[in-house]
């Protein structure tokens, strides 16, 4: 077979692209311009990232010095009641120290009940009824007692005290009618309340410590 020359060759081979000076330039641009976007990007990320960190640092620091100035105001208010109340009991403790000064007679009655407890309950113990209704009385009108609640109705100033001496007067009647039916048992029951209910009233009116015996 024969050979066959094709003069103009160059014209049937494919073109390469060809990249002029300006055309490179302009992506140099473009992606010194992507990169410093990206650049950008980060930054304000990061700069948000810490804006928000040091916002939420600031705010929990701040609500805590907030947190501990109301807790400061709160304790001072609580130290004014605590201080306010002192100074009312104090005030109520010195004017019941001026009524028990000014009432050695009633003081005397109630003495005298500590002296009649005593003895009925020593009585009571050795099953001596006959003894213990000799101290008591047969009623609970005898002048003693009248005597005795004058005396309560005097010193007693708080529902709580006036609570006591209702007990104490049903219990010293329980006491009395027990013995004078000769029944040792109901008569220990109602022996224990009424010295019981007597205790507690002379704790709650001051008078424990003006009172020997008990």
């Amino acid at each position: 077979m024969a050979t066959v020359f094709l003069p103009n060759a160059k014209a049937f081979l494919p073109s390469l692209p060809y990249a002029s000076a300006s055309t490179v330039q302009a992506q140099a641009v473009c992606c010194r311009a992507a990169t410093e976007a990206s650049s950008s990007l980060v930054i304000s990320r990061r700069t948000i990232s810490l804006s928000t960190l040091l916002f939420t640092t600031l705010r929990g620091y701040s609500k805590g010095k907030l947190d501990e100035a109301n807790a400061a105001i709160l304790e001072a208010d609580d130290d004014e009641e605590l201080l306010e109340k002192v100074k009312k009991d104090r005030k109520k403790r010195l004017e019941r120290q001026g009524v028990i000064s000014s009432s050695a007679k009633e003081t005397a009655y109630l003495q005298d009940l500590v002296y009649k407890l005593s003895k009925v309950g020593q009585a009571i113990e050795k099953n001596d009824l006959s003894a213990a209704s000799s101290v008591l009385g047969s009623s609970k009108d005898t002048e003693w007692v009248q005597k005795v609640n004058s005396a309560f109705n005097k010193l007693s100033s708080s529902d709580e005290e006036k609570t006591e001496v209702d007990t104490f007067n049903s219990s010293l009647a329980s006491l009395i009618s027990s013995v004078s039916s000769n029944d040792i048992e109901a008569s220990k029951v109602a022996f224990v309340a009424s010295a019981t209910a007597f205790e507690k009233w002379s704790s709650l009116s001051g008078l424990v410590e003006q009172l020997k015996g008990l």
